[in-house]
């Protein structure tokens, strides 16, 4: 835990003292900031534990697999299994994360990297936990086990169980988006700015393509992982700005059975 808080402090002095805040469009806190990129971490690493102690399905569960039973949207992509696209996934996936350090060669971006890269470890910590924790929590099969053409050993494999959600697509729109959010919001004239949203956009929905090929998820599951993948990727950068720091409220709300609070935020 020591080596991490000293790394978060590191990033955080970087981000305030390095580059200083007052014309950046966010505001960034180690109060704030901190403990939410270590439960994030924290809750990542305990749900990564529970996908990899799930247990596989048994050569009996296996062979009372039926596509009639996988829900009529889905239904369609039960049994793919195209390890072609399964490698070229791999691709856009890895080449997603590299989006925000492109973004620094703008000169606005750039000026503010320290507090950019604060935002972006945040931002895939909570993608991570999102993902993790509810993988962890969810057996789904995934396509590819209803093809007669894939191993027995890779079907009844715990992995074969990790279809929900898409985690793939959701970290390569968290990735994706947030490098076109934070490019959108340093540089607020700037003509590109449709160009890198349409590219923020067509990335991950071009992995999210392949995995479905690959029969690694069903359609469902992707544009699931796509939504909270992107939401996340905006969302963390928006809720830092310093425009919206009025616009968000905590009222105490309460009833005859219940008590607690209501936070609205207006964009």
């Amino acid at each position: 835990m020591k080596p991490i808080l000293t790394i978060l402090s590191a990033l955080f002095f970087l981000a305030h003292s390095v580059c200083a805040q007052d014309d950046s469009p966010y505001r960034t806190s180690f109060k704030v900031d901190a403990p939410i990129i270590a439960a994030g971490m924290g809750l990542s690493a305990y749900g990564l534990k529970l996908m990899q102690d799930k247990e596989g399905l048994s050569e009996e569960q296996i062979m009372a697999l039926d596509k009639d039973d996988v829900n009529g949207f889905d239904r369609f992509s039960a049994g793919y299994d195209s390890k072609n696209a399964k490698q070229i996934s791999d691709f856009p996936f890895y080449g997603s994360f590299a989006m925000p350090v492109v973004m620094m060669l703008n000169d606005n971006v750039r000026s503010k990297a320290g507090q950019v890269v604060v935002l972006y470890v945040e931002t895939m910590a909570v993608t991570g936990a999102l993902f993790t924790m509810t993988n962890g929590n969810v057996e789904r099969t995934r396509p590819l086990a209803y093809s007669d053409d894939v191993e027995l050993s890779d079907k009844n494999d715990s992995n074969a169980r990790n279809s929900f959600y898409a985690g793939h697509t959701a970290a390569t729109a968290s990735a994706t988006f947030f490098a076109a959010k934070v490019f959108h919001d340093f540089n607020p004239d700037s003509p590109a700015r449709p160009y890198v949203w349409a590219a923020a956009a067509a990335i991950p929905a071009t992995v999210g393509y392949l995995r479905l090929k690959a029969g690694k998820h069903f359609l469902s599951d992707n544009l699931l992982g796509y939504g909270l993948g992107a939401a996340a990727g905006i969302l963390v950068p928006q809720l830092h700005k310093k425009s919206n720091t009025r616009n968000i409220s905590l009222i105490p709300v309460s009833g005859k059975h219940f008590s607690g609070a209501l936070m609205t935020y207006t964009f």
